[in-house]
Order: C-alpha cells, then sequence, then structure tokens
C-alpha cells in the first residue's frame, strides 16, 4: 500500500520530504524560493492532487496576492526538478514522495477520498516492444482499501 493510504504519521513526511528537497536544493545549486517552497508545502499538505488554481485560491486565502504565472512558474520548478509530479487524469499536481531517488512515478488515484498515492515503476509493462520510451504515464483510478471497507 503506497503512504496515501496506509496510516502513518503525516506531519513527519511532510517535513521528511520537504527536508530532503532543502538539502537536493542546496547541493545542487538549486533556488527553492518562498513560493517554490509554499506551493511544495500545499501539495505536501495532505494526499490529493491540486490545481493551480486550487493553489491560487489558497495563497489568496493566506493573503498572498499573486498572479496564475507565479504559481504556473513555481509548479515548473518543482515538476523540472523531480519535486512535484502533474497527474494528467487529474490535471493536477502532487508533491513527489521520493525526490531523493530517480524513478519513474505511477499513480493510484482513489475516485472516493481523492487520494493520490505515488509508487515506483520499476520497468515499463511495454518495455522490450522495439520502442524507445521517452514519456509515460502510468495511471490507475479505483477505490482504496480505506474506502473499499467504508462501502
Amino acid at each position: 500500500m503506497t503512504l496515501a493510504f496506509s496510516e502513518h504519521d503525516h506531519k513527519y513526511c511532510r517535513a521528511s520530504i520537504l527536508r530532503q528537497v532543502e538539502d537536493i536544493c542546496q547541493k545542487q545549486g538549486l533556488r527553492l524560493t518562498d513560493m517554490r517552497k509554499r506551493v511544495l508545502e500545499m501539495l505536501l499538505k495532505n494526499h490529493t492532487a491540486l490545481g493551480a488554481y486550487d493553489l491560487l485560491a489558497q495563497l489568496g486565502r493566506e493573503g498572498e496576492a499573486v498572479q496564475p504565472p507565479t504559481v504556473y512558474r513555481a509548479l515548473a520548478f518543482l515538476t523540472e526538478n523531480g519535486f512535484a509530479h502533474k497527474v494528467e487524469r487529474l490535471n493536477a499536481y502532487v508533491a513527489c514522495h521520493f525526490p531523493d531517488k530517480v524513478h519513474n512515478p505511477g499513480f493510484l488515484i482513489c475516485r472516493c477520498c481523492k487520494a493520490v498515492g505515488e509508487t515506483c515503476v520499476v520497468k515499463s509493462p511495454l518495455a522490450d516492444q522495439g520502442f524507445d520510451i521517452e514519456n509515460e504515464i502510468m495511471e490507475a483510478e479505483g477505490v482504496c482499501e480505506n474506502c473499499g471497507l467504508d462501502n
């Protein structure tokens, strides 16, 4: 079961991932600006995907007067550096739960609670087909164990 669907110390989960990202940025000379860090913190808040306009609205409620390009630039930095991923099916973003590992992410999306679990895809089922895969998106929608117990 992925982190999103298992009981865990989420406060520690968030702090640990944020610390990893800060360390990576420092080692690689990347600028984790206040806005980039704030967007990442919002993505880390829970295990659901957030769209750019969800993030923009949340920043507005916090008193930040930001425009859409600011949020899109922050998301571009986070996704380009592997600190967040775009979940195509939802047109939304999630924080990466393995920022210190080079990996192929796969997403499990619960249609009931909207949680998104990230898993590392070791080898594509499409590999070895005589085709050089450059980009692959693996997303599955269903019902997580927690929601399945309720039904």
